[in-house]
């Protein structure tokens, strides 16, 4: 089978993902295996897309190989389904995986993500290996790489693929007007709405518009499109140690005193490839500079969004994930799908009273598990990813339970009195009562207050 290896990775041969494909090349020369270092020369392949469009016609699988970053694919790989997509080199009928490595911190939203696109271009996908980054060190790793590529043949054999999801309807949608009265400026919170609107999409300008009306606060617009990238994450964790991203750009000062500053963030885009324009992946990925910290927990977040955001489960999850992780309280999100001047009125309020009141909730599986890959890594990689380790323990974000020791020691005194058969008999019942008695105390204190 001809292979092609879309190695996405802007660390090009340095790669640790697509070391597990070279991997699977060396077990399988029965197959033909062509390397692209798509991720590396990305700005060479927006001026000549030949090279990439000649191998993927030439090509019967395509696998799609890279490093995940922040919750999706890099911003490398958003920019080439991009220019796969513009191009309308035709890929349908033709088989599809990926191989990902990562600490599995949202692998899964990352994987979709590029299915989703896969079955935009009528391809037929198979499902990928998501592997941790030192898994090919193993031989359980080595091991799980040759099943994966096993199953990955035994499946483009006998047309076992990926269910597609259920597509978005067909048509255009009218432009939204914008409507809303000016709202009185009376607070003085200050609300940064981050955007990647296209100069000639109206409809999300005036859904922007309408939000600053309603907003009972002053609020700015930071258009990314405008900001001069110099490019996408490195992944090259230059900025480990002292922050400062190797780029001279200026984005992490940029992102630092315009954009991390503000009381409220709003983030306005238009629904496009299953997350949003390139340019905003851009953004994303960038922000690195600031590690693994969540330096803008508590500040509360709100989204725009123009497209059939009811139709996108893992944009749903990506929103909702980003919120929890970084500890931000999620207002809502308004689209266009429905009675949008009604959305928008109601989103900024939420917004404002946010603000107003320091809200906060507790995080939702998405945010525990999330932290918890991050407490692990930086705990480990700690003489690294200094600036990391120290605002971790600065926050209590090493909340390992091995430390524990009263509750584990209470736990095991309480086992070893249940193992008396007397004891067991003078509990049965009791438990429960004896669990809920603290809450009680709480409702019957709220009583008396």
């Amino acid at each position: 089978m001809k292979i092609l290896v879309l190695n996405a990775s802007p660390k090009g041969k340095n790669s640790t993902t697509v070391h597990t494909a070279l991997y699977l090349q060396a077990l399988h020369p029965e197959h033909t295996f062509t390397f692209l270092p798509v991720g590396q020369r990305i700005k060479s392949h927006e001026k000549d897309f030949a090279p990439v469009r000649d191998a993927l016609r030439d090509a019967e699988l395509v696998l799609f190989c890279y490093p995940v970053y922040t919750f999706i694919a890099p911003y490398q790989l958003h920019r080439l389904i991009e220019l796969i997509k513009a191009d309308g080199v035709d890929l349908s009928g033709k088989f599809a995986s990926q191989i990902t490595t990562s600490k599995h911190f949202y692998d899964v939203t990352a994987h979709r993500y590029v299915e989703e696109n896969c079955f935009d271009l009528g391809m037929k996908v198979v499902q990928g290996l998501s592997a941790d980054m030192e898994d090919l060190l193993s031989e359980q790793g080595q091991k799980e790489a040759r099943m994966f590529f096993d199953q990955l043949m035994f499946s483009c054999e006998h047309g076992i693929f990926v269910t597609p999801p259920v597509p978005a309807p067909v048509g255009e949608k009218p432009v939204y007007q914008a409507s809303l009265p000016d709202q009185p400026k009376t607070s003085g919170k200050d609300v940064v709405i981050v955007t990647n609107c296209a100069p000639d999409d109206e409809s999300l300008r005036n859904m922007i518009a309408d939000f600053r009306a309603a907003l009972p606060c002053k609020s700015r617009v930071v258009n990314i499109r405008e900001f001069p990238f110099g490019g996408g994450c490195l992944g090259c964790f230059g900025c480990a140690i002292t922050g400062k991203c190797v780029y001279k750009d200026g984005f992490d000062e940029f992102l630092r005193k315009t954009i991390q500053t503000a009381d409220g963030f709003v983030y306005a885009f238009a629904i496009s490839d299953h997350y949003t324009h390139s340019s905003f992946k851009c953004f994303d990925d960038r922000q690195f500079c600031n590690g693994h910290r969540t330096v803008t927990q508590g500040t509360p977040i709100a989204y725009l969004i123009r497209g059939d955001y009811r139709y996108e489960n893992n944009l749903r999850m990506i929103v909702e994930g980003r919120a929890e992780v970084g500890g931000n309280y999620l207002c809502g999100v308004a689209t266009d799908e429905a009675d949008t001047a009604a959305d928008i009125r109601a989103l900024a309020g939420s917004l404002a009273f946010a603000m107003d009141n320091h809200l906060t909730r507790p995080a939702n599986f998405y945010g525990v598990g999330g932290m918890k890959i991050f407490r692990d890594l930086i705990y480990v990689m700690q003489g690294l990813m200094k600036a990391d380790h120290k605002f971790y323990k600065q926050h209590g974000i090493y909340d390992f339970p091995q430390k524990q020791r009263a509750r584990i020691w209470q736990m095991r005194l309480v086992g070893a009195l249940l193992a008396i058969p007397a004891v067991q008999k003078q509990a049965k019942g009791k438990m429960t009562e004896a669990m809920i008695a603290p809450y009680e105390k709480v409702v019957a204190q709220a009583r008396k207050d």
